[in-house]
């Protein structure tokens, strides 16, 4: 990843408590992980802001390689990578979610 994109991808991240990578916006997800991970933001309430991979491909991969975590969506919350939608499934069935997000 070139430091032009690291940078970006640290002011999103930066800018924003609880940041969400994801494919499509929230108001129309373009996967169906994403979209469990903008429902689930949602059910909790969380104000969250976004970043559309589709539409940039250095950040699409860049993430991937910023986080070391291979799919989309990703879940960041105060600068932390807390994970993709499975794992954000689980937290938020144990409650851990929540909390994170207080």
């Amino acid at each position: 990843m070139n430091e032009e994109t690291k940078s970006r991808i640290d002011k999103m991240v930066g800018d924003s408590k609880i940041f969400l990578f994801m494919k499509g916006n929230p108001n129309f997800p373009q996967c169906g992980f994403s979209a469990r991970a903008v429902a689930i933001l949602r059910e909790l309430g969380a104000e969250f802001d976004s970043f559309d991979v589709l539409s940039d491909e250095d950040i699409r991969q860049g993430i991937k390689e910023y986080g070391n975590w291979p799919t989309i969506p990703q879940l960041y919350v105060n600068q932390k990578l807390l994970g993709g939608s499975d794992i954000l499934m689980e937290m938020f069935e144990s409650g851990e979610l929540k909390d994170a997000l207080a």
